[in-house]
């Protein structure tokens, strides 16, 4: 993350399940309420992805905790929420999810100069035996770290 960016939320479990091809990022449309949950970081990606409609991209299934102190203006926690895209970017998302079988899952989310930012990954899905090369590497790396931690 750059100096004018805030990360929210990361999405570690979607870097387990698929092997990201492309990222991209994008706008999201939100009510007051959805901001200010935001900040408090009461939000969660697990199991989110993008669908399309009618030739626009919705971020679908993320979860977004109604806001503590929200009265009855108080937002649905898992509607469907717009994302900001240009057309070309729809279109070619569009394309890799319909004709490739790729599908497109949110990776983080967080504040870029006080807007809220989605960052959005083409993925492909992993295997099982992909997942366990992912585990062992991960076990590897951190007994490299401990044994170096342990040596100095």
């Amino acid at each position: 993350m750059t100096g004018g960016e805030l990360l929210i939320h990361d999405n570690r479990e979607a870097r387990f399940h698929y092997e990201i091809l492309e990222t991209l990022e994008a706008g999201v449309a939100l009510t007051g309420s959805e901001v200010k949950s935001l900040r408090a970081k009461n939000v969660r990606l697990k199991d989110s992805f993008v669908s399309f409609v009618k030739d626009e991209a919705f971020l679908q299934n993320a979860h977004i905790s109604p806001y503590k102190f929200g009265s009855y203006s108080n937002h649905a926690p898992e509607r469907l929420r717009k994302l900001l895209l240009h057309r070309n970017e729809i279109d070619r998302l569009y394309g890799a999810v319909r004709e490739k079988g790729l599908t497109c899952v949110p990776l983080k989310i967080y504040f870029k100069n006080g807007r809220v930012k989605i960052l959005i990954g083409v993925a492909k899905g992993k295997k099982l035996h992909d997942k366990r090369e992912s585990i062992k590497k991960r076990d590897a790396d951190l007994a490299l770290r401990q044994s170096l931690r342990k040596s100095r």
